[in-house]
């Protein structure tokens, strides 16, 4: 096949390349000056939408936008999280609506955020009882911006993704100096649900839907087994050889992230039915065998 990847060079987008630059030709679009990645036969890079002939792609996978918990929620950094994702989704859908070949699959981007915090409930992709805050802004607007590209000869998925676990970088990345070092531990109440996935898990699910005609709508791209952020805290302890006796106080979260606090403080308990129905197979579905294969 021949796939569109935006958000290649991220941290799911660079999984990807390495599962599929064997078996498919890769279309790569990067912020970064090309001249900086090696063009092959497998894998090109591009920096406009204009560079790709939308009539000769077989999928698109959008995974770009700024890092939402990279930096302190200022007025300018919201507006930044919100329009790399809005943008981009809107031009990608305008492209495919306009290719008289279109893509035959999209797979967009999104976020278990989608839900807002939740409390314990078992949240599946039926829910609707959502909590209005910023991150479901975010995601509700970029699931309808992707759900455009939809036709009769494009089918769209939406990857409602939670805590993706890699060594490579992301939130896990961010947890280990403090655990390391023996001072991790739950974060407030530590009853906040975390609903994560194993980064080969997630590149599966993606390989999984594009190869699964029938498939489209939203999917939880988490493991089968969410757990809170106490149990986080000890297994990820348990996997560093380490104590994790310190709770870091709600208020402290607060006086350190400001409203992104929210994004640690609550949760979602979120569960990946619709993946589960259609037959995909978790390789991790639990937490402590997914942190064991990590090289932490």
């Amino acid at each position: 096949m021949r796939i569109f990847v935006t958000g290649g060079t991220g941290l799911i987008g660079s999984a990807l390349q390495k599962y599929w630059r064997e078996q498919h030709q890769l279309i790569i679009l990067t912020r970064q000056p090309v001249t900086k990645f090696q063009q092959t036969a497998a894998i090109t890079y591009v920096n406009q939408l204009q560079n790709v002939d939308f009539n000769a792609v077989d999928a698109v996978v959008n995974l770009a936008g700024e890092p939402i918990a990279d930096k302190r929620w200022t007025d300018k950094q919201k507006h930044r999280i919100c329009h790399s994702r809005w943008q981009l989704t809107e031009q990608l859908s305008e492209c495919i609506q306009a290719a008289e070949t279109p893509p035959a699959c999209m797979i967009s981007g999104s976020a278990v955020g989608y839900y807002g915090r939740q409390g314990t409930e078992f949240i599946t992709e039926e829910h609707s009882a959502f909590y209005p805050e910023f991150s479901h802004d975010i995601c509700a607007r970029w699931e309808n911006l992707a759900r455009r590209a939809g036709s009769d000869k494009t089918r769209v998925c939406l990857l409602r993704t939670g805590i993706v676990l890699s060594e490579q970088g992301g939130a896990l990345a961010k947890m280990l100096p403090a655990f390391r070092f023996g001072l991790g531990g739950p974060i407030g109440s530590g009853q906040q649900y975390m609903s994560w996935i194993h980064i080969d898990d997630i590149v599966k699910l993606i390989d999984f839907l594009l190869h699964s005609p029938t498939l489209h709508g939203p999917f939880n791209a988490v493991a089968p087994k969410p757990v809170t952020n106490k149990e986080f805290s000890q297994a990820l302890a348990d996997r560093l050889n380490r104590p994790a006796k310190l709770t870091m106080p709600a208020f402290m979260v607060r006086l350190l992230f400001g409203e992104m606090a929210d994004l640690l403080l609550y949760g979602q308990r979120v569960i990946p039915q619709q993946a589960l129905d259609a037959g995909f197979k978790f390789q991790y579905p639990k937490l402590p065998a997914a942190l064991a294969d990590l090289d932490l």
